[in-house]
């Protein structure tokens, strides 16, 4: 039982300051994105760094044909959970762009494009932080209304998001799509089904790996995505391939689709719950969650600890939790454009 704890909480992560910072913006000439360009936008990659020096990258989506003085919102996009922004945030910061906002995906610390050694590294800490360092960015945008910024978090990042919410007063509306508390799964495994016991077992496997890793000099790596399925895996996993191994969202960056987390990043999930101070978010929220994703549960969990009536819960009919990432049929980008629009303004 407890090697499958083991296995299972390790894949979740598989499937899933000022003007000086502003260091390069430029066009973005070669598409490397997995979704169509629009004729709608403009964009350009960006960088900038963080409150721990790490320089994070992203492209900033900006509506055509606005004038040098106009004032729009600003809206910072990241996840999910082992992706890049040439994914499933690009296609939301692209399509927000659309209807009007500035938007900026990017890529969290030690992944993607951005800097930060060792590579693949997660941190609550440093990944909640991240969105704070992408409104440092935008709220200095001469497009940007800097009292009008909101973010967006996709998968793992929806529950960074909200923790980014509830410390960063600057974030005056949060979306969350497809949502996972990657603290909670970690310490409490899928469905809450790790005990304490377990999860000492858990923190005594890991804690050894650390020991085996300052020995070899290197980093232990997370089992990866396989290239070919077995056909006998979960319907949610092989949800996960079909978007991150095939060519509908396979990117060379992304951890998911090419590569494996540091096994040891499980240690500071458990023992850092991000959604502590949840309930103390008095700004806007609006939580998007498919009806048959397997991880609905994290969201209504959140759900119940935010306060006020300025929160929203939405289950979308007949999504599963990929479905979110790129499926326009599926994705609510009106009450979505429609939320922002209310509580950015």
């Amino acid at each position: 039982m407890f090697n499958k704890l083991l296995v299972g909480i390790i894949l979740v992560g598989l499937f899933f300051i000022g003007v000086s910072n502003m260091v390069h913006a430029k066009s973005v000439d070669n598409w490397d994105k997995v979704f169509p360009k629009s004729d709608k936008v403009e964009i350009k990659k960006v960088s900038f760094k963080n409150r721990f020096g790490i320089t994070l990258v992203g492209d900033m989506y900006i509506p055509k044909n606005i004038s040098n003085s106009e004032k729009l919102s600003g809206i910072a996009i990241s996840g999910p959970f082992g992706a890049v922004k040439e994914q499933a945030s690009g296609l939301y910061a692209q399509t927000l762009a659309e209807r009007g906002f500035i938007t900026l995906a990017f890529d969290p610390s030690y992944t993607g494009e951005s800097s930060g050694e060792p590579r693949n590294v997660a941190s609550p800490d440093i990944n909640t932080e991240d969105f704070s360092a992408a409104v440092d960015f935008l709220s200095v945008q001469k497009n940007v209304d800097s009292e009008r910024i909101g973010i967006l978090g996709i998968c793992g990042f929806g529950g960074f998001a909200l923790n980014a919410a509830a410390i960063d007063t600057r974030i005056k509306a949060t979306v969350t799509s497809t949502m996972y508390d990657m603290t909670r799964v970690n310490a409490f495994g899928y469905n809450d089904v790790m005990d304490e016991n377990a999860r000492y077992e858990l923190k005594k496997v890991l804690n050894k790996q650390r020991t085996e890793d300052f020995k070899s000099g290197t980093f232990a790596k997370a089992p990866s995505n396989p290239d070919k399925l077995q056909g006998n895996e979960p319907q949610f996993m092989k949800d996960y391939w079909a978007y991150y191994k095939t060519k509908r969202g396979y990117h060379p960056r992304a951890i998911n689709s090419n590569g494996n987390w540091n096994l040891t990043s499980s240690l500071s999930l458990i023992n850092q719950p991000i959604l502590a101070y949840a309930g103390e978010i008095r700004t806007p929220v609006l939580m998007i969650h498919g009806e048959n994703a397997h991880s609905r549960y994290f969201s209504e969990g959140a759900f119940k600890k935010l306060t006020g009536d300025n929160k929203r819960l939405l289950i979308i009919k007949d999504a599963n939790h990929v479905d979110l990432y790129d499926n326009l049929e599926k994705i609510p980008f009106d009450e979505i454009e429609a939320f922002y629009k209310e509580n950015l303004k």
